[in-house]
């Protein structure tokens, strides 16, 4: 049997990272009786979460900033950073605001609303998936454990009957079993023997942290997270007098240090697409897509996602070779 290949007309990369630092993406509000500053969650499940839109801005930035380090300034007719990164709204003269050209690789994979030439808007070839807990740290008396759930681990292609090993909701599986009990944060669980391999879920994860990991029921995962955020208080200073501001004391919560999250971003095939109606130039292929996507990575280890990032928070760093597990649309031949 053979295989006839066609043109994809996506391609979906998975990906993996680890919070460096703790990471804040805020709601710009408040949530009665917890802190001043929460963090946004998942509506149905209330698990926290960092949405693809946060993701997307920030690597639009990074790969600006990474494709302007590595081009020619004789050559360019704009620079990429700052210009083609943000929002891109030119001023009212025309200046600054996205170039929008065919031949620019942040424009053509992450879109733009309006160029500074004048050209109509471009969606972007590049889809990015809000990133969800798969890896949740916390701490027992034995040691830090990583806690994942069902839930979590069909988003990371586990199979679907991983769910038939929580034969009591109100235990906690590990690999090895074990007797007795154990704690997580403030809740004391047995312990029973996890019979099922959940290597292929989580590929790419560090063995020190695979090694330390717990499975509980959907409904104590969100318990679990929410009880065990990181909780951070600060006040502002009186630039007066160099001391803190007399009310001025408030509270933020955020994703602890060691959390692993998992994403997706869907590459489209770029000859399906065109700018002022003509070809794009700057990508031919969805890997070309994603490779452009992948400039941004490096940028998210040093210089962070979310708020707070002069202040401790933010780092993420992507785990494993990025992208490796991908799969597309098509692509399916018939027998020779």
């Amino acid at each position: 049997m053979t295989i006839s290949r066609v043109q994809k007309s996506f391609v979906c990369y998975r990906h993996l990272g680890i919070a460096v630092d703790p990471i804040h993406v805020g709601t710009g509000g408040t949530r009665l009786g917890r802190v001043d500053n929460t963090i946004v969650r998942d509506p149905a499940t209330k698990i926290p979460k960092i949405p693809g839109s946060s993701l997307a801005g920030a690597l639009r930035a990074y790969v600006a900033m990474a494709q302007e380090n590595t081009r020619d300034p004789s050559q360019r007719e704009k620079p990429y950073y700052p210009d083609c990164a943000g929002q891109g709204q030119p001023r009212s003269g025309g200046s600054d605001g996205h170039c929008g050209q065919r031949n620019c690789p942040v424009c053509t994979v992450f879109g733009f609303a309006r160029s500074s030439g004048g050209s109509s808007g471009f969606a972007g070839l590049a889809a990015f998936s809000d990133m969800h807990l798969l890896l949740f740290p916390v701490p027992t008396r034995e040691g830090p454990m990583w806690i994942t759930s069902p839930s979590a681990l069909q988003l990371a292609g586990a199979d679907e009957r991983i769910e038939e090993v929580i034969k009591d909701e109100h235990r906690v599986y590990r690999p090895k079993g074990g007797a007795g009990c154990v704690n997580l944060g403030w809740l004391m669980l047995e312990v029973e023997a996890l019979e099922v391999e959940l290597d292929g879920a989580l590929d790419g994860v560090p063995e020190n942290i695979r090694k330390r990991v717990a499975l509980v029921s959907d409904k104590l995962f969100s318990h679990i997270v929410n009880s065990n955020l990181e909780t951070r208080t600060s006040v502002a200073i009186d630039a007066s007098t160099g001391a803190a501001q007399d009310g001025a004391l408030f509270t933020y919560e955020a994703l602890p240090r060691g959390s692993v999250l998992q994403w997706e971003v869907t590459c489209r095939f770029p000859g399906h697409f065109s700018i002022d109606n003509q070809p794009l130039q700057a990508v031919q292929t969805p890997d070309d897509v994603h490779n452009v996507v992948k400039k941004g990575y490096p940028y998210l280890e040093a210089l962070g996602i979310g708020g707070m990032t002069t202040r401790g928070m933010g780092r993420l760093r992507v785990l494993g070779n990025s992208g490796s597990d991908a799969y597309a649309d098509g692509a399916q031949g018939g027998e020779a």
